[in-house]
């Protein structure tokens, strides 16, 4: 039977590489890839790669009650225009976060009514909710997010190790991914102290506050407490090739452990917070760039996993302060995964286009056992990221709700022209379809 609907003439984005293909889709699904398919309507796409739809698996869209921070219309937005089609929202910093079965279940119900991508829901792990996660598990969250230092939150304090490894044996009978803040609470709690005690208030002052070492000391500790539970550990937004090389030389021996890093790690330097000031406040923060370039080889080298934006905003009033250490910290950036990766990483560094799509797609895809996403395969959902590869552009147009955003007037070489969900056009050259809804993703059983 022939295809509904073919996207014709693109250079196609698979992991065996990438090759001049046609694409057939029906009820949203791939169903052949080929040369000179026929079917029903067709887009032409000669001159573009397609991509799969980005899987960001680490985005704050806060709803629900703190939607004034952004909420899933402007969240999804956003995404969509970067190529996303997928998202794991945070169980923070909604409010209440998402620590119980209820919680789930409104959060579900407004991203069902509300978000133009597909999305799964991370709960919380707490030491409020260490009773919970047998019924968060049969809800459907992709796994349990956990801050090892104070995440700015009363409502989601840190986890104790206690607590840490407990959380992290339930998560291994239940077959979840534990995700760790892995910032050393002491470590940054006291260095924090001493500086506002001495009347520290600067951009310098917050960054010598929170070293490499406090993210090492951590991520050490939460590799051990996989180790010892047999665990599914997810370091979330690393921000060192230290903190990488450590992962990666447990996992040698066995530790089943999977790396993050964020975009804003791998574009911008501890000198851009200096320059842009609030937009780039993030905790583990930027790094100098001797850093951020052992941070790279990692991810030429195939050390890191995951790409995800950590995509964070706060209203205006959160990031206006004199005192830096007062800001709330968060980088929007939903909007410019693919960005990075295609400029700083492809262009620049010569990333292959496969470990693009493997980053920002396929290795997410995997690790939350998402079925139908992250693969340009027959079968697979028909989402779909395309980009004109050699295009470059000013990041102007910006759909976040605050567009507090640090990517705002950067040059990229890569542009997202058009993102399909599920065969659906959801977003092409400026234009949404506002009538795309998503639904929720679960992971599909072991």
């Amino acid at each position: 039977m022939s295809p509904d609907f073919i996207v014709r003439g693109a250079q196609v984005v698979t992991p065996e590489g990438v090759r001049r293909l046609d694409i057939g889709i029906t009820d949203g699904v791939i169903v052949e890839l080929g040369e000179e398919l026929t079917g029903g309507a067709e887009v032409d796409a000669t001159g573009l790669h397609v991509f799969p739809g980005v899987v960001d698996a680490h985005v704050h869209l806060n709803e629900p009650g703190r939607t004034e921070w952004e909420g899933f219309e402007t969240g999804t937005r956003a995404l969509a225009a970067g190529g996303a089609t997928t998202f794991l929202d945070m169980p923070l910093n909604s409010s209440p976060p998402l620590l119980t079965r209820g919680r789930f279940d409104e959060k579900r119900a407004l991203g069902e009514a509300k978000s133009r991508l597909d999305f799964g829901l991370w709960g919380g792990l707490t030491p409020l909710n260490l009773g919970e996660l047998d019924e968060l598990a049969d809800a459907g969250v992709i796994g349990f997010k956990a801050f090892m230092s104070n995440s700015g939150l009363d409502e989601f304090p840190a986890v104790d190790d206690v607590t840490l490894y407990e959380g992290m044996r339930t998560a291994a009978r239940l077959g979840l991914v534990v995700g760790t803040h892995a910032e050393s609470d002491d470590f940054t709690r006291r260095l924090t102290q001493t500086a506002r005690a001495e009347g520290k208030r600067g951009v310098r002052d917050y960054l010598a506050s929170r070293p490499v070492v406090t993210e090492l000391e951590a991520v050490q500790r939460a590799l051990l407490f996989a180790q010892e539970t047999g665990a599914a550990l997810h370091l979330v937004h690393l921000s060192s090739g230290a903190a990488v090389a450590m992962a990666a030389e447990w996992k040698a021996r066995g530790v089943d452990v999977t790396v993050e890093t964020c975009p804003h790690y791998l574009h911008f330097t501890d000198e851009d917070v200096e320059r842009v000031g609030a937009a780039l406040k993030c905790a583990p923060p930027l790094r100098p760039r001797s850093v951020q370039d052992d941070l790279w080889q990692h991810v030429l080298a195939g050390n890191v996993d995951t790409v995800g934006s950590d995509h964070s905003p706060a209203p205006p009033d959160l990031k206006t302060s004199d005192d830096f250490f007062a800001l709330w910290g968060g980088i929007s950036g939903a909007q410019s995964t693919l960005n990075v990766l295609l400029d700083g990483g492809h262009h620049r560094r010569g990333l292959p286009l496969e470990l693009v799509a493997a980053l920002s797609a396929l290795n997410p895809a995997r690790r939350f056992r998402l079925p139908g996403k992250g693969r340009l395969q027959i079968g697979a959902d028909a989402d779909l990221a395309l980009v004109k590869l050699d295009e470059a552009f000013t990041l102007t147009d910006l759909h976040d709700r605050w567009q507090q955003n640090p990517y705002r007037g950067e040059t990229f070489r890569g542009r997202v022209h058009a993102t399909y969900l599920r065969g659906r056009r959801v977003y092409g050259q400026g234009v949404f379809d506002d009538s795309v809804r998503g639904r929720l993703v679960k992971p599909s059983s072991q």
